[in-house]
């Protein structure tokens, strides 16, 4: 498949884009510096804005699949949808985040009490883009929102899934960027989760 990647030097995206590599994947990496990104046989690397949509348009036409894996703060979903409304890819996956997840019926792990300062901002533009996805229904999107912990760590394909309830395992709740990405790239190969959110974790 070819699959594009915009945000694919973070954290996530480029362990994403070498999880994809090592399935054979042709993988266009959409950065703002690309010349960071992996350099292998199978990825392009091309500088891209994600705020640009007639521009991330013109780059990500052609493919199978687009993954979004910037951060919210820095980003609009009503401009990453409209790229891919233009460029007419067939399916959207969001990296997503972990405080719109829910602890309990109706209770989001954004909204507890001991929910860190440093991340609601972020945490609320990630609920809010979801909340966007939600309400989009001409594009085939899933929105992969990781454990509470999201961590550089091994790569040990062994994980379960979930819907919209947060994981935890005797109350530690977490995913490394590399075991997400196996999620991730599961998705793309073996959809199971057309319009709707799901999450990962230990």
């Amino acid at each position: 498949m070819k699959i594009a990647v915009i945000g694919a030097t973070g954290r996530a995206g480029r362990e994403i884009v070498a999880e994809l590599v090592r399935r054979g994947h042709q993988v266009t990496a959409i950065a703002r510096h690309p010349e960071t990104a992996q350099a292998e046989p199978l990825v392009t690397a091309v500088a891209g804005d994600a705020n640009d949509a007639a521009g991330l348009a013109t780059l990500i036409a052609g493919h199978d699949a687009v993954v979004s894996a910037v951060m919210f703060l820095n980003s609009d979903p009503a401009i990453l949808v409209d790229a891919v409304r233009r460029a007419g890819v067939p399916r959207y996956l969001v990296v997503g985040g972990a405080g719109s997840l829910e602890v309990a019926p109706g209770l989001r792990l954004i909204d507890t009490p001991d929910f860190p300062d440093a991340y609601k901002a972020e945490a609320s533009k990630g609920a809010a883009f979801l909340d966007y996805l939600r309400g989009v229904s001409d594009i085939d999107w899933t929105f992969l929102s990781p454990s509470a912990l999201f961590f550089e760590g091994p790569r040990t394909g062994k994980f379960r899934l979930g819907d919209d309830a947060l994981l935890a395992d005797g109350g530690n709740s977490s995913i490394s960027f590399a075991d997400y990405a196996i999620a991730m790239a599961d998705e793309i190969e073996r959809p199971a989760h057309s319009r709707r959110r799901f999450t990962v974790g230990y």
